[in-house]
Order: C-alpha cells, then structure tokens, then sequence
C-alpha cells in the first residue's frame, strides 16, 4: 500500500538468513515502516515508552506489531532481555541508534546499544540507511506528505571481526556511522 503513495527504492544485498539487529538512521514517523518493507521480514522494534499514552490506536498498534517498549531513563533489562529472546529465536530485532528521530544526519551521536545487542547475541548488525521519509513525515510534521523515499540495506557488521579490540562495541557503533553516513551521501 505504501508503495501506491511513496516513491519506495531498495538497494542494497538481501539480508542473511537468520537472525540480525536492524539498526538505521531516524528521520521519520514512518522509518520503522519502511525499514521493514525494505528488509523483507517482520522485525521488532524497542520503540520508547514516551511514544506511548498518547493514543489508544497507536499504542494498539505498535503493540500489536511486536514493539517492545522501553525507557530511556535507567536500565531496561526486561526490554533487552525480550529482544534477546527474540534473536534466539532466530528473529530480527530494529533499533535507531540515533535515540531519536533527527532533523538530519550526524546531529545525534550514535548510542552503542545497537552493536551492544548484536554482540551478546553474536548475530550481525545490519546498517540500514533511509532517505526521503524527512520529507514525507519528518520530525515535527503533523501529517504525511508525498515524498520519494529510498533505503539502502548495508554490508553485514560481523561482531566476531571487531573481537581484538580494546572497545569493541565503540569501534562496531563507530562502523555502523560510517557506513549510514557513506550511503546517505552516495
């Protein structure tokens, strides 16, 4: 349906099989959408419980899309530990690094849980670049405009190459923002 009022592209190698921590840059209400359309599987999303509360539908909704609410203040251990159960199971879990959704890139540094989650899970962490959805409902639209929008599946980051390290997670946060920010400007 998406497709029938977005211009929606995909680029980008197919997703390996089994399970992965999906993790793109945040411009839009719709990015979780759309990442998942463009990754061909159904993913769980930790979504912030301030995004809940507010309407009755929404909180259905994303609930009933398998989000996994989380804090932002303290230590969500029954969320990670939800996520972890999932990618055991052999599913994929999304996330935004960036923690929120942004005005444009590199505005926000990128937080490590990402890379934390694919390494205690020893699955590979899948940089996802999305561009255009700014324009179709960006931060602070209060409707959703017309806009193409492309996203662009990166190469795998493997954990077990980023083993020898003295910040392994730092150093796979790190690839992780080099490679979104190599897709958005190419």
């Amino acid at each position: 349906m998406g497709r029938l009022w977005f211009p929606l592209t995909f680029s980008g190698p197919r997703l390996p099989p089994g399970p992965a921590v999906i993790a793109a840059n945040h411009f839009s209400h719709l990015d979780p959408v759309v990442v998942s359309a463009a990754v061909r599987r159904s993913v769980r999303y930790l979504a912030v419980d301030e995004l809940y509360g507010n309407s009755r539908l929404f909180d259905r909704l994303t609930t009933w899309l398998g989000a996994i609410p989380m804090t932002r203040t303290g230590i969500p251990l029954g969320p990670l530990k939800l996520a972890l159960a999932e990618l055991a199971a052999g599913g994929s879990v999304g996330l935004f690094p960036e923690g929120v959704r942004v005005w444009a890139w590199g505005e926000r540094e990128a937080k490590r849980g990402a890379a934390w989650l694919a390494r205690r899970a020893g699955v590979p962490l899948i940089p996802v670049a999305v561009s255009g959805s700014d324009l179709s409902m960006g931060r602070g639209a209060s409707r959703v405009s017309r806009a193409a929008i492309h996203v662009e599946i990166c190469d795998p980051i493997l954990p077990a190459l980023f083993g020898s390290g003295s910040d392994p997670i730092g150093e796979m946060t790190a690839e992780w923002r080099t490679r979104i920010g190599s897709a958005l400007a190419g």
